[in-house]
């Protein structure tokens, strides 16, 4: 993935202010179209000066997907979504909301959030 900030409201629009010892997490397998993610009222990245706002459930600025609709690993994140205010919805995923990762992928990466240090 590009080095960059994403814009708030967006999860592909990327901004030349990420620092240059820091890259984004990404995952392998990019086509999840017809995936299942979880929609929310928008909410900032925790990260402290990051301008990126999310529309949807991600990690490290992709939007996380589950293959099936009823994965309980969905229902469980979309639980807490709603435990906080954030109004889920469940939807499928298409790729112009923006770049993705598989649940799975993120967690056997050991589940970054935001940004990793570059090697």
């Amino acid at each position: 993935m590009e080095q960059g900030r994403f814009q708030p409201g967006t999860a592909g629009v990327i901004e030349e202010e990420l620092l240059a010892d820091e890259t984004l997490w990404t995952d392998d397998d990019s086509d999840h179209s017809g995936w299942f993610c979880v929609r929310t009222n928008p909410f900032p990245c925790p990260a402290l000066g990051c301008t990126f706002v999310a529309d949807y459930m991600t990690a490290a600025h992709l939007i996380l997907v589950w293959e099936q609709r009823d994965d309980p690993n969905l229902l469980r994140h979309a639980g807490r979504a709603k435990d906080v205010g954030r109004n889920p919805r469940i939807t499928e995923y298409e790729s112009s909301f923006g770049p993705s990762a598989s649940y799975y992928a993120w967690e056997a990466a050991g589940g970054p959030v935001h940004g990793v240090r570059a090697p």
